[in-house]
């Protein structure tokens, strides 16, 4: 058990991302990708980086988000960056819908977990879940999520759920690691060049608060 576990921890995603790519580009195939997205910003990176070897659909599904005004600050955020933002292959965007009451049932009895544990790995899964459940309806030939540009996200922990979930749902989960290859630094320097709202803590009621040191 130690030795898979120590596999695990030791996977290069970046690598297994190369993979594909390599291999896509080998076929002359240009899938369809449902890309989760927390914020303009941290897809900025992203969409620069993958439109070229896929034809995206941004899933803006955040039910997590506190207070109300941010879901539309970020959502309003996303769709200008898709407007204005040069890629080579198209980009669309859908909205997932705003239910609060799905993340606090999630996160009940796990309010006070600092971020960054048990509580976000359940909220990576819940909202990795809509992805894969929409790929699945539409038949996209893919899907992921921009959450693993943040250095304070588990990138482990991210392709680990979305392996689980691929499996379940018979949609190839895009293994990745996007703050490699300075994927984060280029994103500070695409919000920067696009004017982006960067927001200073996750999204939800609790990292608002751990943030701003109400708890």
């Amino acid at each position: 058990m130690h030795n898979q576990s120590t596999q695990k921890q030791n996977v290069n995603y970046q690598k297994e991302l190369d993979k594909i790519i390599n291999r896509l580009e080998q076929e002359g195939r240009v899938p369809r990708l449902l890309l989760h997205s927390c914020c303009a910003p941290c897809s900025s990176y992203v969409l620069e980086y993958l439109s070229k070897y896929f034809e995206i659909t941004v899933l803006y599904y955040n039910p997590n988000l506190y207070p109300d005004s941010e879901f539309a600050k970020r959502s309003a955020e996303q769709r200008r960056l898709i407007d204005e933002m040069k890629t080579v292959h198209p980009v669309s965007f859908m909205e997932g819908a705003f239910d609060k009451s799905v993340f606090y049932q999630m996160a009940a009895g796990m309010e006070s977990i600092r971020e960054g544990g048990a509580r976000c790995f359940r909220c990576y899964e819940l909202r990795l879940r809509k992805t894969a459940e929409t790929a699945k309806a539409l038949g996209f030939d893919f899907f992921t999520t921009t959450l693993s540009i943040s250095p304070l996200k588990n990138a482990q922990k991210l392709n680990e759920i979305g392996g689980r979930l691929a499996d379940e749902y018979g949609v190839a989960y895009l293994m990745s690691d996007f703050k490699k290859k300075n994927g984060y630094k280029r994103s500070v320097e695409l919000s920067q060049e696009y004017d982006l709202y960067r927001q200073d803590y996750c999204g939800c009621e609790f990292s608002y608060q751990e943030r701003h040191g109400q708890i």
